[in-house]
């Protein structure tokens, strides 16, 4: 499934699934009074279409649909890893423990029973949106920080991971083997082992910091940083970003570097946007200290 974009509006947004969504006008209602963009679809198959198009916040399951079930739709999201955050809450006829049992398994987090009472659905997808929030945040706080964390079972089994790690793993090679950790990272399993891998110009250090639940382990990931020599040569610089660089280095404002190699300001703004990106950096200080041999 194609990476799908997240809701850009305020509101917290979600999907609801039924095959009889009529049924449900007095939720929907509700649930748009309550603050939230509503979006409906019919099938199972027509609410992985719309997650091809955006990421809610939540999704209300109907468990039993004509074609894709609300179970086998759920264990779909749950294996896309740009969806596999949703909280997915079933709506189901069936109270039995075995269907419960069967909506847990599928990945869900929570159910209701129809007829639904309108205000415990707000108030249980309240919770579960206000918790996934919570956990994004913190993950991608994880990330701004420069580094990266993974969860791994005891099969090798890749429970979770911050966007970050899934980057990173992308370029260690991890797609050729969907959900698992790279062998490179193998010896990351050990109790206090500390791994460096190198895939390319991507040097990372893995540290594993024990146990994070029963049974799995917890990884950080941090990439390391050559000197400045090795990271200006993996940079790959074109020689007029060079010479740019070296003007920076010494000092020079985007005018003068301008006037000194008969560009325009416009255009030296441009190759100090791909240096930056080239570089790892955010500043022109940053850069200029890069380059004169001062940050390691």
């Amino acid at each position: 499934m194609p990476e799908s974009t997240p809701a850009t509006s305020e509101r917290p947004v979600v999907l609801v699934v039924d095959d009889a969504p009529a049924s449900l006008g007095m939720l929907c209602d509700a649930l748009e009074s309550a603050g939230y963009t509503v979006l409906v679809a019919g099938d199972g198959q027509m609410a992985l279409e719309q997650l091809e198009l955006v990421v809610p916040d939540a999704i209300l399951l109907d468990a039993l649909m004509p074609g894709l079930s609300g179970f086998e739709t759920c264990r779909r999201v749950k294996a896309d890893a740009t969806l596999a955050h949703i909280p997915v809450i079933f709506m189901t006829g069936l109270s039995e423990t075995p269907h419960v049992v069967e909506g847990f398994d599928a990945g869900g987090v929570d159910y209701v029973v129809k007829p639904v009472r309108v205000q415990e659905v707000v108030a249980r997808l309240h919770t579960h949106t206000r918790n996934a929030r919570i956990a994004r945040l913190a993950r991608e706080a994880v990330d701004v920080a420069g580094m990266a964390t993974l969860v791994v079972d005891t099969q090798g089994r890749i429970a979770w991971r911050s966007p970050q790690a899934a980057d990173w793993l992308a370029r260690l090679g991890a797609e050729a083997t969907p959900g698992l950790l790279p062998p490179s990272l193998g010896p990351a399993l050990q109790p206090g082992a500390v791994v460096q891998v190198l895939a390319g110009t991507l040097r990372l250090s893995v540290r594993n910091l024990g146990s994070a639940n029963l049974g799995e382990t917890l990884l950080l990931l941090a990439q390391e940083r050559g000197t400045p020599t090795d990271r200006l040569a993996e940079a790959a610089l074109t020689p007029r970003e060079t010479e740019v660089l070296s003007w920076l280095a010494k000092g020079k404002t985007n005018r003068d570097i301008a006037e000194i190699l008969g560009m325009s300001p416009r255009t030296v703004n441009k190759h100090l946007e791909h240096i930056f990106e080239k570089l790892g950096v955010e500043t022109r200080a940053a850069a200029a200290a890069l380059a004169s041999g001062q940050l390691a």
